[in-house]
């Protein structure tokens, strides 16, 4: 198949299916990795599609390059968040010992916390400071603090991550796709994330239903690599999925 018309038929393929991975354009055009890897960025380059780690997404998709401030994310969604926040809560036992990821949705863990017998490991100060006044034992990564979010990120703080393993972990994500998976804009925040969760027995992805069909540049962990709390679904497909669990008031003492 000539260039060109490869070319063409991944934007057919990217415009029908709107996200597509890697290896389903190998298999569909029976390419090498390394082809397909260089046809996107060139059409990247050209403006016809988006590229992001591991696939594409069509022009138009709902695609996020940059954090808000923690300031102007812990007013959205409030509500959802804290429905999933507090489910999450109840899901620590005595014996635990968790990685609690940097973020708005997380740091509501804490305020519903019964059990202050857990051991907790933490990037953000935010979390390591309401940790410490609940009672609880808290450990903070150290490293380089990134403004926008206030997490603990880079070399050092992922190498202080090799050491722990952590029984549970919970974390924050800017985008959920089924096919590029749990996504965040900043590379080093990812890069934690994606250390973190090396380390986890069971790590749970805590999100609002909008951050559903979002994608963001970096994915840091696979759609089926996590159990994902969340309310009020409005996209049904997800709905279907073994490790997505939608809660309200009567889920909340109910282990997944």
């Amino acid at each position: 198949m000539l260039v060109e018309q490869r070319f063409e038929e991944i934007l057919k393929i990217v415009d029908e299916k709107r996200s597509v991975t890697v290896q389903e354009l190998m298999d569909l055009l029976e390419a090498s990795e390394s082809t397909i890897r260089r046809d996107l960025t060139t059409l990247h380059s050209n403006g016809r599609l988006i590229k992001v780690h591991g696939g594409a997404i069509a022009l138009g998709s709902n695609y996020n390059t940059k954090d808000d401030d923690v300031e102007a994310r812990q007013l959205l969604n409030m509500a959802e968040k804290k429905m999933t926040a507090k489910y999450a809560a109840s899901l620590i036992r005595a014996n635990d010992f968790v990685y609690l990821d940097a973020g708005t949705t997380t740091e509501y863990i804490i305020d519903y916390l019964e059990e202050k017998h857990a051991v907790f490991v933490t990037n953000a100060i935010s979390h390591a400071r309401k940790l410490l006044k609940a009672g609880c034992t808290v450990y903070l990564i150290g490293g380089e603090l990134k403004a926008s979010t206030e997490a603990i990120v880079g070399n050092e703080a992922m190498m202080n991550l090799s050491k722990y393993n952590f029984t549970k972990g919970f974390f924050g994500t800017n985008g959920v796709s089924m096919k590029i998976g749990f996504t965040t804009p900043d590379l080093n925040e990812a890069m934690m994330k994606k250390a973190a969760f090396a380390r986890c027995s069971d790590s749970y992805i805590l999100c609002d239903p909008s951050k559903f069909n979002q994608i963001s540049p970096i994915t840091f962990a696979e759609f089926t690599e996590a159990k994902i709390i969340t309310t009020n679904l409005e996209d049904a497909s997800y709905k279907q999925c073994a490790n997505v669990l939608e809660v309200n008031e009567d889920d909340l003492y109910r282990n997944i």
